[in-house]
């Protein structure tokens, strides 16, 4: 924080400032001190809560103190316009509860501002005429090439899709025809490029990436805003497209920048997921299962491959349409066991996430997360309980005897899929005479799933426990399962770099670590360079050192309370 200023202050500014001891112009919603900053500008009459020149406040000064420092690579991009009430919005931004943040935050049909102007969707853009021409320079191909081979693969280390099935071609398509989706993939491919160059210096990516980022969110607003219910029935294509780009935006802003809006992100597009498939099946079909597979005929058709064209790849927005919907069911569940609430796409997860009738689930998680459906699955489970038990608590009329039952369907569902892993015989390296087999990248990746979906497994465990019986560190069960999962990260896991993908197995763990375990789990962020891409585990390590540091008697009582404790939404994705 700032030495205090010795300008005059007025006792009539916005309580940031009056926090900050700054200088106040006094414009509303948004202040010029605070817009300056990008920083959140609380104002009204009433005397905030934390304001209360004690323990509260000092809290809140750090809360600030950490958004001037976390809004600092968003200063150097050139700020919206503020004009009386109405605000420029970049895309950027999640408004606080109480608060006026630069921002504005996404309606709930999905939007994440004002509906100003309205541009029609065409056939095959996603966006209608929005961004730069269709025509792709050699800068352009020597992005998309980069982001396809490099990025893609770092970001979701686990999708290898076979190329059998198209493999990662639907991604390059959709550049290729879609403004939106190349936009979005080019200021992914600038940054990492700019890394992969030897330019890490934040100052230097700041200037040449960070406005490229704006005008990506800024492309997926207006698409947004430009739909209505007839444009995704009569162009599901281009929804799939702007899906796509915001779920992809969403991860790479978390990975590499800033987890402030991944709140805003995550609400637009699970409510244009909504929409989509709410508007798009003019069939009623029987059940979750057939709407979704009625859906995906509708993306087609598929694409046949000479000779004799007997070979047939699905079409790009089928791909498409799965990837993102794989990422934003796992992502909900995630979101949900830090927000205390059951996930918003729960009604899905049996059509697309289970097998049924002897038939494979609809979606596979592991082909893209690396982490099995039923552990998933259960953890989207555990949050339902915490929902419902808070609920009956809060009523005083909590049956203990059902929360019991609930909480060992769930557990023998766990340990069960934890004795199946580990009775698994580890595969030995075979000699295949597939082509396809002999082409495929020997990384290692793949014969790390079952590690992973063990990891995930035992910190499911560990959030169930804490869920049912509180925050028990010490009692052996817990230090059991988070002796595993550090053991299993810290020696077993190759490359060190797939903990990036495990962030809240990793965070759960850690929040539970015995003292003389939390140096092992500092050294594995600290391997993990250049630091500036490894956001999550940053911020998942924050989160840890929080607990660790906190009094005995002020200890927190379940995850909920962790993560809320550290301000805004933590989407450790």
């Amino acid at each position: 924080m700032e030495p205090p200023s010795r300008t005059s202050r007025t006792s009539h500014g916005c309580w940031t400032c009056r926090l900050r001891r700054k200088k106040c112009d006094e414009q509303r919603p948004v202040c010029g001190t605070c817009a300056a900053l990008c920083i959140t500008c609380y104002y009204g009459d009433k005397k905030p809560e934390w304001m209360d020149g004690g323990l509260r406040q000092e809290k809140m000064i750090e809360k600030v103190k950490r958004e001037v420092k976390q809004k600092a690579p968003y200063r150097r991009v050139e700020r919206p316009h503020l004009s009386g009430d109405k605000v420029f919005n970049t895309g950027f931004g999640e408004r606080p509860a109480g608060a006026q943040n630069m921002m504005p935050e996404p309606t709930q049909n999905g939007t994440y501002g004002s509906r100003e102007s309205h541009i029609s969707l065409s056939q095959g853009t996603g966006c209608g005429h929005l961004d730069r021409s269709s025509v792709v320079g050699r800068s352009d191909s020597i992005l998309t090439t980069f982001y396809l081979q490099s990025v893609l693969p770092f970001l979701f280390p686990f999708y290898r899709p076979s190329i059998a099935r198209g493999g990662s071609a639907w991604s390059l398509e959709l550049m290729i025809r879609s403004p939106v989706v190349r936009q979005a993939t080019l200021c992914q491919g600038c940054f990492f490029f700019c890394l992969a160059q030897g330019t890490d210096s934040r100052e230097v990516i700041c200037d040449t990436v960070f406005s490229q980022v704006r005008e990506a969110f800024q492309s997926l607003e207006r698409a947004i805003q430009a739909m209505n219910g007839r444009d995704i029935i009569e162009n599901p294509h281009g929804a799939v497209q702007i899906m796509a780009s915001i779920v992809q935006m969403l991860h790479f802003e978390v990975a590499a920048l800033t987890f402030e809006n991944c709140g805003a992100h995550l609400n637009a597009a699970l409510a244009l997921f909504g929409q989509i498939f709410d508007r798009s099946c003019t069939v009623e079909p029987v059940g979750l299962r057939a709407q979704f597979n009625a859906f995906m005929d509708r993306l087609g058709p598929s694409s046949y491959i000479p000779p004799a064209e007997h070979i047939r790849i699905p079409s790009a927005e089928q791909d498409a349409s799965y990837f993102s919907t794989a990422l934003l069911l796992f992502d909900d569940i995630i979101a949900s066991t830090t927000l205390q609430k059951r996930p918003r796409l729960y009604q899905y997860h049996h059509s697309l996430l289970e097998s049924t009738e002897g038939r494979e689930p609809v979606i596979n998680l592991e082909e893209v997360i690396g982490c099995q459906n039923t552990t998933i699955l259960q953890i989207g489970e555990i949050a339902v309980l915490d929902e419902w038990k808070k609920e009956y608590q809060n009523a005083g009329n909590l049956n203990v005897i059902e929360l019991a039952s609930r909480a060992t369907r769930i557990k023998n569902a766990l340990e069960g899929q934890i004795v199946r892993i580990e009775g698994e015989p580890t595969e030995a390296c075979k000699i295949s005479g597939n082509v396809l087999d002999l082409l495929a990248p020997n990384d290692g990746v793949s014969s790390s799933r079952r590690l992973v979906t063990l990891v995930w497994t035992r910190a499911a465990l560990l959030y169930l426990l804490v869920v049912v019986s509180g925050w028990q560190p010490a009692s052996d069960e817990v230090r059991y399962h988070v002796g595993q999962i550090i053991d299993l990260l810290a020696n077993k896991l190759s490359p060190n770099t797939l903990i990036r993908s495990m962030v809240w197995p990793f965070c759960i763990a850690g929040c539970l670590a015995e003292p003389a375990r939390r140096a092992e789990l500092r050294r594995m962020v600290e391997a993990l360079q250049p630091s500036i891409v490894f956001s999550t585990v940053r911020k998942a390590l924050q989160v840890m050192e929080n607990v660790w540091h906190r009094k005995e008697e002020d200890m927190y009582q379940d995850f909920y309370a962790c993560f809320k404790a550290y301000g805004d939404m933590v989407l450790l994705v």
